[in-house]
């Protein structure tokens, strides 16, 4: 009886572990070498960038959720919340992070004639202007968050807007997000946040921020 039981049983319980295991967050490969965005992003940066700190959110996005789907407790499922939040949030941003960025000799740093330029010279009067209203929004979050060129439906328009914590883009269509916590560039440029934003632009991927722009505009 116990082994009618034991085999009954495997095929349920090989469907829960599939499930779960399908069920997981991963870390996502890069589209580039570690060393690839040096001298703008160091090596360095880069391993532990991703390695360490996206594969922590990664982690903590998955114990969250099982916590959540294990809990019967209405309290606790609300306590999980911000770690849902967090994580998944910091999960979200770091994979469309890596896109958005390419090595100098592929599409890194080179905006061509197209419908993000002209949009860009639209509502923000030149690329240039651009740059230097995000750089200062950005450099002005108090402690951790994360600068974003957004497409807002409402307006038709691109916006620059920001975002504390790990706090996804949930009010804009994400264009461009850039990373400014401390772990994204202090080993390299100190709490000089000004030259950190001034070289990430060498190795902004527009190619793959047009790509977005023209996805939300359809």
């Amino acid at each position: 009886m116990l082994s009618i039981a034991r085999n009954a049983l495997r095929p349920a319980l090989t469907r829960m572990f599939v499930a779960r295991s399908a069920s997981l967050h991963t870390l996502p490969e890069l589209p580039y070498a570690y060393n690839a965005l040096e001298p703008h992003i160091s090596e360095q940066i880069m391993k532990l960038h991703h390695t360490k700190h996206h594969q922590a959110y990664v982690n903590g996005l998955n114990a969250a959720e099982e916590a959540y789907a294990k809990s019967t407790s209405t309290k606790e499922k609300i306590a999980l919340q911000s770690a849902l939040k967090f994580n998944g949030g910091g999960h979200i941003n770091h994979s469309l992070f890596w896109k958005n960025l390419s090595p100098v000799n592929e599409s890194g740093g080179r905006l061509s004639e197209g419908p993000l330029k002209d949009a860009l010279e639209r509502d923000f009067r030149s690329v240039d202007n651009f740059k230097k209203r995000f750089n200062a929004a950005t450099a002005a979050i108090q402690g951790s968050g994360w600068g974003w060129l957004g497409y807002n439906p409402a307006t038709e328009k691109l916006e620059i807007v920001t975002t504390p914590n790990q706090d996804p883009l949930i009010s804009h269509v994400p264009i461009i997000g850039i990373d400014i916590w401390e772990h994204a560039f202090y080993l390299q440029y100190y709490n000089v946040k000004a030259d950190y934003l001034n070289a990430i632009w060498n190795v902004v991927n527009f190619t793959e921020a047009e790509h977005r722009c023209l996805e939300a505009t359809q």
